[in-house]
């Protein structure tokens, strides 16, 4: 590893030796200290001597010196030498992650309890790992992915991940049709989307499957009436319990236990949540704890007693007419 000081380039173990033999002002000490031979030493500290032009120490008999170059190098030179320590010391932490950093990517449609939950069994497992979550949409999770300022992400979205993402599957979920207590729909279990139409309809705006369901519906000759919209799931299911309208969510994301939970059909739709990293790209020591804290997880089965049918659309993919 090479330094550059005032235009010249030095090796770190010059820089060492040379900070070892200021404090002990004794080249055998000093050989000792940086467990190298003594000979070893002083020819290094000769070369740092002629690639900065000057003796850094005057040898005197029973009376090594600094030199009043020497003394002018000496703070430079312990500042390098510390500077090297510390990033050796803060590299080895991070490999045996006692001080390391994860970016995790998750979309805001995913249920948060599901990630907290995770989050929390990796951070005891790896408490010395700060973890920062950032939440998105699907296309700006995947985005900041290749970009690099995610390092993982929980993530599913209609059509296929790029090619560039490794993608490990790790639960899959329902979408389900979200009703207030009073909801004449309520008495309907499952309910069949024919049921849905031109029935006042909650929008979650983030909701990143909606269009290509909107049109699969209206094909089936299904239109709901939008009376209101939001990016945030508590409001538009505070919407719902109030009474304006029905909701459509992923299972796991209904969070308030006011609000009724019935499953859709004929069609019905799933989507497959993916842990998702970029192919071929060397990833920290945390990345890979996360991503086995992550197999080890049990992520969720439906909590509805009716399975999904056997004709469900997996919003994940392609939709097509079925049934």
């Amino acid at each position: 590893m090479h330094q550059l000081v005032g235009g010249t380039a030095m090796e770190m173990q010059q820089v060492r030796y040379f900070v070892a033999l200021a404090r002990t002002l004794n080249f055998t000490r000093a050989a000792e200290q940086c467990n190298v031979s003594q000979p070893a030493l002083t020819r290094a500290i000769q070369q740092l001597e002629h690639e900065l032009g000057g003796p850094l120490f005057h040898r005197e008999r029973g009376n090594t010196h600094l030199s009043e170059l020497g003394r002018m190098m000496l703070p430079y030179l312990q500042t390098v030498e510390e500077s090297c320590r510390a990033a050796r010391d803060r590299a080895r932490a991070v490999k045996k992650l006692e001080r390391a950093t994860l970016t995790i990517g998750t979309m805001c449609t995913i249920g948060p309890q599901l990630i907290s939950d995770l989050l929390i069994r990796f951070q005891a497992q790896h408490p010395h790992v700060e973890v920062q979550v950032v939440d998105a949409g699907a296309p700006n999770m995947v985005e900041k992915l290749e970009k690099g300022d995610l390092e993982v992400a929980v993530v599913g979205v209609p059509g296929e991940l790029p090619d560039t993402l490794h993608q490990l599957p790790i639960f899959e979920e329902r979408f389900v049709i979200v009703l207030p207590p009073n909801h004449r729909l309520v008495a309907h279990n499952p309910v069949c989307a024919k049921e849905l139409d031109k029935e006042p309809y909650v929008s979650r705006s983030n909701c990143e499957v909606f269009e290509p369901v909107r049109a699969e519906l209206h094909g089936r000759g299904i239109v709901m009436r939008q009376v209101f919209s939001s990016p945030r799931d508590d409001w538009v299911q505070g919407m719902i319990r109030a009474g304006l309208g029905l909701g459509f969510f992923p299972e796991f994301s209904v969070s308030d236990p006011e609000l009724v939970v019935r499953p859709l059909i004929e069609p019905s739709f799933t989507r497959t949540i993916y842990l998702a990293t970029v192919r071929g790209r060397p990833h920290s020591p945390a990345v890979g704890a996360f991503v086995q804290e992550a197999r080890r997880y049990p992520w969720p089965h439906s909590r509805l007693s009716a399975a999904a049918p056997a004709d469900a659309i997996n919003v994940g993919e392609k939709i097509v007419a079925v049934g």
